[in-house]
């Protein structure tokens, strides 16, 4: 064998060696399990309170609840402001929408949503499972929003 040949040899049985070791390492290890943690998994009940809006339209949360941007209002499944609802929600970062306005919130490890203090003067409920949406236009507050999306 000429010398790069047996190299090239060489290399792919330390190679596949090596990654067999890997692969029993990873196997062996209960810290190498794939997945996130069970905290990140678990849904909690979250409930989305817009029954403050008038006049009524409709909201959504992207992807978990129906578009709202559908052509045809009278048969949108979208959710109303009319009526509350219960969202079964994973840990992680959200987005209230709705015709008029949209704001980020934060469902936490507990189940606790979390929002910017900004929208404290049109949006309640930070620390509990229910988010109130109170204004239909986040016009009170004039300042800088604190939050990025």
């Amino acid at each position: 064998m000429t010398g790069s040949a047996y190299t090239s040899v060489k290399r792919g049985f330390g190679m596949g060696w090596l990654l067999g070791l890997m692969g029993a390492v990873l196997l062996l290890c209960p810290w190498a399990e794939a997945g996130p943690p069970a905290a990140y998994t678990t849904e909690h009940p979250i409930t989305i309170d817009a029954t403050f809006l008038d006049p009524p339209t409709w909201w959504q949360v992207p992807g978990v609840t129906p578009s709202i941007y559908n052509s045809d209002p009278e048969s949108m499944d979208a959710h109303k402001t009319t009526d509350k609802r219960t969202l079964p929600l994973r840990p992680g970062k959200y987005k209230f929408v709705s015709f008029t306005f949209d704001f980020p919130f934060t469902v936490n490890l507990e189940g606790k949503i979390e929002f910017a203090a900004s929208l404290d003067q049109c949006v309640d409920g930070r620390g509990t499972q229910t988010l109130l949406v109170r204004c239909t236009r986040t016009y009170p507050y004039g300042g800088e929003p604190d939050y990025k999306y």
